[in-house]
């Protein structure tokens, strides 16, 4: 089969989830189909990252793009010409009459179309001679929405409450207008296909890279040390681990005075690093070259997230490390996992102090929980199944396709 793979950006450095998706997914689907990989370039990817794009597609098209500043003036100004906009500004920054072009092109040698995020699907046309698929990684509505709830300052609310009606007005549309949409869990395929009215929806398991996770146990682990692994320039991200630095670690210091908090991840924010500053059992590394020797030394890995959407790889990746996981539900949704056996969920405060000083008093019961949540990653969870998957519900789009334009030739 032949593939068009459209996505915003190159995937290298490969430091985020859903790069790690991709990529994962595209490794495995281009040993058995051809892959042309389709993006945008702000100048911002590694500079081996077209080189190394062969990792994970046969053909590479690269269309370079300015997309508007992330600070500054230029992101104020642009955020100002949004409110004019009936699109959301997480897709209107993605417009590309360029990329769009690109697509119609390539479009005509290619057996199957996937738009990879909401983000670049505004440059998606209608009437493509090949069925395309829409590969939600979240429900993008749902993540706003949930910023609603989360306490902050009365204009900055009403800035996620616009944003949230607009994404859920477009992001309803988007997934009507595709062929097929693929979510990342059966729970986010369901608000899909019941919040959209899309007829048409799939869902694919989230995978981990077991081999390379796998514990090499070079040294012991830190009987006291937490971990949180993510990308620092997503907000729910930012949004959790603020909270849990803020809220939850002093009380387990109260407890626990030896216990030690690592936040393990690229661009964190100026106030994380402040917070870090007044407590020196926090440290904040920012971009690292590898996590696994973070996880590898911890007793714990926390994700802590109060906003969010999709499925967060980093618990998988945490377990396939051999460590024990705490989370609150909204970090854990969508993972078929059950709290007590192959995690811990605790959405309060006092829930989560109580169940991070539990398994650190606990060294036995960890290890237990540890065992079950890495058992369970081998079993289900390798990426090769998830690309397969993936790839099953293609076929029927593509013999769809090849009917409907048979009928309209007769």
């Amino acid at each position: 089969m032949r593939i068009l793979w459209i996505k915003t950006e190159l995937l290298h450095p490969v430091d985020k989830g859903g790069r790690i998706r991709t990529y994962q997914m595209l490794r495995a689907l281009s040993r058995r189909h051809r892959v042309s990989y389709l993006c945008l370039d702000d100048g911002s990817a590694a500079a081996d990252a077209i080189e190394r794009a062969r990792e994970y597609a046969h053909d590479i098209v690269v269309v370079p793009f300015r997309p508007p500043a992330k600070r500054g003036r230029g992101l104020v100004a642009a955020l100002l010409r949004n409110l004019f906009s009936p699109l959301p500004f997480a897709v209107a920054r993605y417009r590309s009459t360029a990329l769009r072009e690109r697509i119609r092109l390539l479009a005509a040698d290619t057996d199957l179309i996937v738009c990879d995020f909401l983000s670049p699907s505004l440059n998606v046309p209608d009437g493509l001679p090949a069925p395309a698929v829409l590969f939600e990684h979240n429900v993008e509505a749902l993540i706003w929405e949930r910023y609603v709830t989360v306490p902050q300052h009365p204009l900055r609310r009403a800035y996620f409450r616009l944003q949230w009606r607009r994404m859920l007005r477009h992001e309803a549309g988007e997934c009507r207008r595709f062929a097929h949409v693929i979510a990342v869990s059966a729970s986010d395929a369901e608000l899909i296909r019941c919040g959209y009215a899309a007829t048409s929806v799939g869902h694919v398991p989230t995978g981990v890279d077991l081999e390379y996770f796998r514990a090499s146990r070079s040294g012991p682990r830190d009987s006291r040390e937490l971990v949180f692994v993510g990308s620092m320039d997503w907000m729910p991200n930012e949004d959790g681990i603020r909270w849990f630095a803020t809220e939850i670690f002093g009380r387990v210091q109260e407890q626990l005075p030896d216990a030690r908090l690592t936040v393990v991840g690229r661009s964190p924010a100026s106030g994380l690093r402040q917070l870090a500053a007044r407590n020196p059992a926090i440290e904040v590394t920012g971009t690292v070259a590898d996590v696994r020797p973070y996880l590898e030394r911890a007793a714990l890995s926390v994700v802590p997230l109060r906003v969010g959407g999709g499925t967060r790889l980093k618990i998988y990746e945490a377990m396939a490390a051999g460590l024990p996981v705490v989370s609150t539900a909204i970090g854990a949704e969508g993972l078929p996992l059950r709290s007590g056996e192959h995690l811990l969920i605790a959405d309060t405060v006092e829930a989560q102090v109580s169940a991070i000083c539990g398994l650190l008093r606990e060294p036995e019961r960890a290890a237990l929980l540890a065992a079950n949540a890495l058992r369970h990653v081998r079993e289900h969870c390798s990426w090769d199944a998830v690309a397969e998957r993936f790839i099953s519900q293609c076929p029927r789009l593509t013999a769809a396709s090849a009917a409907a334009s048979h009928s309209e030739n007769a």
